[in-house]
């Protein structure tokens, strides 16, 4: 499992519907934008230690963490994380897990989360999702479990 994770000053995520664009997930200041990337071999367990990870890691302002300042998450699904671009042109996705194994393991990092008392957006699994943000820094990390 991976996830990219961005300090934010905001962000939120639309997706196209019949009726037109719709907001779908959105935190408004100081908070984190997590990408997630789940592959074949991944666990519940690791979208646990992941859940955890991203609750008490210490990269917001002043060093603190989304469990010491109860700054709101926003987790997205990417299995584009888990691409690989070394050969040719065109990035191949074998290593990024399908639906049916990822989209479960997401669900689990998010329900991880809330049960620590984190407050979480999300995206929309497997949609065509507009990602905006306000990346604060700019800070970012990977972590893989």
């Amino acid at each position: 499992m991976r996830a990219v994770v961005q300090r934010v000053d905001g962000a939120s995520v639309v997706v196209e519907t019949e009726s037109g664009p719709e907001t779908v997930g959105r935190i408004t200041g100081e908070g984190l934008c997590v990408l997630v990337g789940v592959t074949h071999e991944d666990t519940p367990e690791q979208a646990e230690r992941l859940a955890r990870k991203l609750w008490s890691i210490r990269i917001l302002e002043g060093e603190k963490s989304c469990s010491e300042v109860n700054a709101p998450l926003l987790v997205i699904s990417q299995f584009t994380l888990y691409g690989d671009a070394r050969k040719g042109r065109r990035p191949t996705w074998n290593a990024a897990a399908p639906g049916a194994v990822a989209e479960p393991l997401v669900d689990e990092v998010v329900a991880q989360l809330r049960k620590l008392g984190a407050t979480v957006e999300t995206g929309r699994f497997g949609a065509d999702m507009r990602v905006s943000l306000t990346n604060h820094g700019p800070f970012t990390v990977v972590l893989d479990m």
